[in-house]
């Protein structure tokens, strides 16, 4: 981007990913770019998954403004476009939780695909009153299929092959963007992400479930035999490697961020087990203990993988995390954030949602 001051819409901000984007763009981000960012509209409609409490260290930033409202209201977007005089958009709303979109898919359609439409056409609209004005699309490695054992990891010319509602909602959105870029001349840069982790993720993803249920000994379910694989990115290193790509990716690109870290979900279990048995030795759980095998998930995808070469080479990022640093940083922020889980636990957090105001 040519402007050093930025005022930044983020949609999905109170989410996980979102938030950890949030508090990286009003802390060290600026300084690490030499730019200014002024102002950061977060924008989210607190679903299940959306949390006011992971904001909370942000209540006192005049920069931060929180704003409840739904990506598909476009006109709403399209206002606060206006309202904030924003020249960025980091598009991160979604339903991404691939059980879910199993058992009810017409959410992940209505939101990924359509919601992202709604956005699409309110920002060519208002980039034609606004010189300078990027969008940035993120989206995921799961729109590419799933890779055996032997196939190279995913590149950004890998053809899509999504295999869940979800990673097809995703597929659809991704195709959107791509479409604005080269019918409209929408200045956009698109993201594909792997399995992110690390603070304020919600509980019924793998990692966070997974240190609850043996901080209080419980079953540990893993799926089918526990080796499918998935590359596993710190969500910290994910958060520069958004706005790396926005403030110096080329219009119509598509950048991959991966952790390099890929595991077996076996593997990672018994990882985890180990972290927090060296944070709570008391604990002393085993995996004999722990840990037992469900039936298979349908179409659990097998392995994925992701080359980040393309943004290593082009825009100078490069994971900070190893799996082992981020994991022990994961689960020492867990264990020192109880109450952070207990009201998710509780559905105390969700009260949050009326009147929201950050």
């Amino acid at each position: 981007m040519a402007t050093s001051d930025l005022r930044i819409l983020v949609t999905g901000g109170a989410g996980f990913i979102g938030s950890n984007l949030v508090h990286y763009l009003l802390g060290p981000a600026g300084a690490e770019r030499g730019v200014t960012i002024s102002k950061v509209v977060n924008y989210d409609k607190l679903t299940y998954a959306g949390n006011l409490s992971n904001l909370t260290a942000l209540k006192d930033d005049p920069r931060h403004v929180f704003v409840q409202g739904d990506i598909l209201d476009g006109a709403l977007f399209a206002s606060l476009l206006r309202e904030h005089k924003i020249n960025a958009v980091m598009h991160l709303a979604a339903e991404s939780h691939v059980d879910r979109s199993i058992d009810g898919p017409e959410d992940f359609i209505m939101t990924n695909f359509v919601g992202t439409f709604r956005l699409l056409e309110a920002a060519r609209n208002y980039a034609k009153e606004c010189p300078g004005f990027r969008f940035l699309h993120v989206s995921t490695d799961e729109v590419f299929g799933s890779l055996s054992a032997t196939d190279p990891a995913f590149c950004e010319t890998t053809p899509y092959q999504p295999n869940s509602p979800y990673s097809a909602s995703k597929a659809g959105s991704d195709h959107l963007a791509r479409a604005y870029v080269h019918t409209y001349g929408l200045d956009l840069v698109t993201t594909n992400c792997s399995n992110n982790y690390g603070p304020y993720q919600f509980p019924e993803k793998l990692i966070p479930l997974m240190i609850n249920k043996v901080v209080r000994g419980e079953k540990l379910p893993v799926y089918g035999d526990g080796t499918n694989v998935r590359d596993w990115l710190y969500v910290e290193d994910h958060a520069r490697g958004l706005f790396l790509a926005l403030v110096k990716g080329q219009t119509g690109e598509t950048y991959n961020i991966g952790g390099k870290c890929e595991m077996k979900n076996i593997d990672v279990v018994h990882a985890l087990i180990a972290a927090v048995n060296a944070e709570r030795p008391e604990l002393k759980r085993t995996p004999e203990d722990l840990i037992t095998f469900v039936k298979d998930r349908p179409g659990h995808d097998r392995r994925y993988a992701i080359d980040c070469s393309k943004i290593e080479r082009e825009l100078g990022w490069a994971p900070q995390e190893t799996f082992a640093s981020g994991l022990q940083r994961t689960v020492h922020w867990y264990l020192n954030n109880a109450k952070w889980m207990e009201d998710i636990q509780s559905g105390k957090y969700q009260l949050q949602r009326l009147g929201a105001s950050v």
